[in-house]
């Protein structure tokens, strides 16, 4: 299966470019929990803006993008690091109809952001939250993209039940470039279909659009799907939470169990496990609370 990222620049003018796909990476993601077919179009399209947008990470880190809103559909994440990997999920409100054909905004409802984090391994994070400006994922990046990186930009995004795929071109800053040159690259790839952008490879794709003017296409880059759950980590959570709470949900349930959104892996601590996180017998001292309570 196709897993794909491929860098391309044309000689002739100052325009570089990325296409995605990926096919084995999305249905990994899928079939780790139903997502009615609007929640995945929007999930997967953010999959491939991710894929695209992470090709600029300089150091070792992780590109975050998240959409937040108050309607039917509250999140969508995705990370993707500088080591070609990438993990995504939504929230949603699961018992809500939706209608297959809903777009990003009826999802969303009124006062939606698109949130980007880039998070380096070492160093400081940066992160910037703009209200959403476009009805589809696409329209709302190339517009943050036009108000905060003064970057003119063309994405085109497409996803399916079994692949996502994605393009960008975007103009080099620093170099000068007429508007006639990129309206016209620009009109071409606005002739790309989603079935082309979801069915065809790098070579097939920029031969169909640019066969008069070929870019230079560089060695494509293999993606995979990875996450970065542990039980250390959610150990790490518990300890956060204190002794308290995690002791009291122990007392009442006898274990407590901590799904992963990303990749719907299970992590049950029982009593034993919990005692031994905190160094102490815990769930005695709620169970003790929890009597004199009553």
């Amino acid at each position: 299966m196709n897993n794909q990222r491929t860098r391309f620049i044309f000689d002739t003018m100052p325009v570089r470019g990325l296409h995605v796909q990926a096919q084995e990476v999305w249905q990994h993601i899928v079939a780790r929990k139903h997502y009615p077919t609007a929640i995945r179009r929007a999930l997967g399209e953010l999959l491939a803006a991710g894929a695209l947008l992470s090709s600029n990470l300089k150091l070792d880190g992780t590109l975050i993008l998240q959409v937040q809103g108050q309607g039917i559909l509250k999140l969508l994440v995705v990370e993707a690091t500088s080591h070609h990997t990438v993990r995504a999920t939504a929230r949603f409100d699961e018992t809500a109809n939706i209608a297959d054909d809903a777009n990003l905004s009826d999802l969303l409802g009124d006062n939606g952001v698109f949130v980007i984090t880039l998070q380096p391994k070492e160093g400081e994070q940066w992160q910037g939250v703009v209200p959403l400006e476009g009805g589809s994922i696409a329209t709302m990046l190339m517009n943050y993209m036009a108000r905060s990186e003064q970057l003119q930009t063309h994405i085109a995004l497409a996803a399916d039940d079994h692949s996502v795929g994605g393009l960008l071109l975007q103009r080099l800053p620093e170099q000068e470039l007429d508007d006639d040159s990129w309206q016209h690259v620009t009109t071409l790839a606005e002739t790309l279909t989603a079935t082309e952008l979801l069915n065809l490879d790098a070579q097939n794709v920029l031969y169909r659009l640019f066969h008069e003017t070929p870019p230079r296409v560089f060695e494509p880059e293999q993606l995979e799907f990875a996450c970065t759950c542990s039980r250390g980590k959610v150990s790490d959570m518990l300890l956060l939470l204190g002794g308290q709470e995690v002791g009291a949900a122990v007392a009442e349930e006898g274990s407590i169990t901590i799904d992963c959104d990303f990749c719907n892996e299970h992590y049950t601590f029982d009593e034993q496990d919990v005692n031994a996180l905190f160094g102490m017998d815990v769930v005695a001292v709620m169970k003790r609370e929890s009597v004199k309570i009553q």
